[in-house]
């Protein structure tokens, strides 16, 4: 068995507490080119560890309070993971991407695929200590309590795995740039989604109400206005309407127009393709309008930043609720279809989505109007209540 690496200075509370604090951390040479670092503050010093020219936080020491094995170390919980920590990276320089790093590029990586960045930003608000954490030694229990942390503050259930998503997706980026990364099934098992975690997303709005916010769209901004006048018609999500072209409106046939709408990058496969979607011509002429100036490659509909920020206003100036954001347009969509009787693989089909996920998330709108139709024609005939219950009455009095 090897030794373990002694450090008299460091090794208990007792003797790191004799050391004057300052700025420059304390090291102890523990493998090859790898050091733990002890830095003495005022209060509880920090571990972190030295190696190839970097130095990268990694905990509290049991200074003041008994170590747990990932916030705070002792000497020898320290020793090992700067070990762990310094090895993810043997045979490169560079140090060891960190969660916030991860959701950086995660960001950059949006801003290039036209999605949206509130992905990125939405979670860096929440990451409090994970933020340092190296992506090389997250654990899923680690990740499982910090979503637990976010509905113990007072996130809804919805909100808290709608934020771990977007954490995974740029976890999952970070492992595909950095082959060191080995690590994944601690966000897939630790942030693995949450039961009915969606069921307070699916806000199904009456069409009086979706009127309503279209026009009030208008009043705010007419770009912000055709905006939420797209996503509301054509059910799709915002960020494949803002890949729309100008020659993807089709609007030669003023009774028939029609957008061809690029596919989502949702799922495995992420071949972009084009489907065509009907629009009325009130939203034709208003975006013929809009590509008034620009050449047939040129963006149909500009960005508006910070979309739901601009949404939440208006949809409260109506007497709507936080949970009414623009993906509310799309659920309306999908559930309008289905109440009317459409297939439900058109459906999903017009929604760029697959009949599972309607059939998973959309069941009650599916077995709406015609399925009651269906099973009243079914229905047995009894006759009048008031004869059928003086028949049985008379039965009972002849026995």
């Amino acid at each position: 068995m090897a030794r373990r690496t002694r450090s008299v200075p460091l090794e208990n509370r007792t003797n790191r507490l004799k050391l004057a604090p300052r700025k420059k951390p304390y090291t102890a040479l523990i493998a090859p080119g790898i050091f733990l670092a002890y830095r003495r503050n005022a209060g509880a010093g920090t571990w972190s560890v030295k190696c190839s020219g970097w130095l990268k936080r990694f905990s509290l020491a049991d200074d003041h309070e008994d170590a747990n094995g990932t916030s705070v170390m002792t000497y020898w919980q320290a020793l090992e993971h700067a070990k762990k920590l310094a090895r993810a990276g043997e045979g490169n320089t560079e140090q060891p991407v960190s969660v916030a790093e991860a959701l950086d590029a995660y960001e950059t990586d949006l801003e290039t695929r036209d999605g949206s960045k509130y992905n990125a930003t939405g979670v860096r608000r929440h990451l409090g200590a994970l933020a340092n954490k190296a992506v090389a030694l997250l654990t899923d229990r680690e990740l499982r309590d910090w979503r637990a942390g976010l509905i113990k503050h007072g996130l809804k259930r919805s909100s808290a795995d709608r934020i771990a998503r977007s954490l995974k997706a740029a976890l999952t980026l970070a492992a595909s740039n950095d082959k060191r990364i080995t690590n994944a099934a601690a966000w897939k098992i630790g942030l693995k989604k949450l039961p009915d975690s969606e069921t307070a997303r699916n806000v199904i709005l009456q069409d009086q109400t979706v009127a309503a916010l279209v026009r009030g769209s208008y009043d705010v901004d007419h770009s912000f206005g055709v905006l939420i006048d797209t996503l509301a018609e054509t059910g799709a999500r915002e960020s494949q309407v803002l890949r729309l072209l100008v020659d993807d409106l089709q609007d030669s046939n003023a009774v028939a127009a029609r957008l061809m709408m690029p596919s989502s990058r949702k799922g495995k496969s992420r071949k972009i393709e084009q489907r065509p979607l009907p629009i009325s011509s009130r939203l034709a002429k208003l975006l013929r309008q809009q590509a008034i100036g620009k050449v047939p490659h040129d963006r149909l509909i500009d960005r508006i930043p910070k979309l739901a920020g601009r949404f939440h206003p208006l949809a409260k100036k109506l007497g709507l609720g936080p949970e009414v954001t623009p993906y509310a347009l799309r659920h309306s969509s999908i559930a309008r279809q289905l109440l009317k009787g459409v297939p439900t693989r058109v459906v999903a089909a017009h929604h760029d989505t697959s009949v599972a996920m309607i059939e998973k998330n959309y069941s009650r709108y599916i077995i709406g109007d015609l399925s009651e139709h269906i099973t009243r024609e079914a229905m047995i005939d009894l006759g009048d209540a008031r004869q059928l219950i003086d028949a049985i009455s008379s039965q009972r009095l002849a026995s």
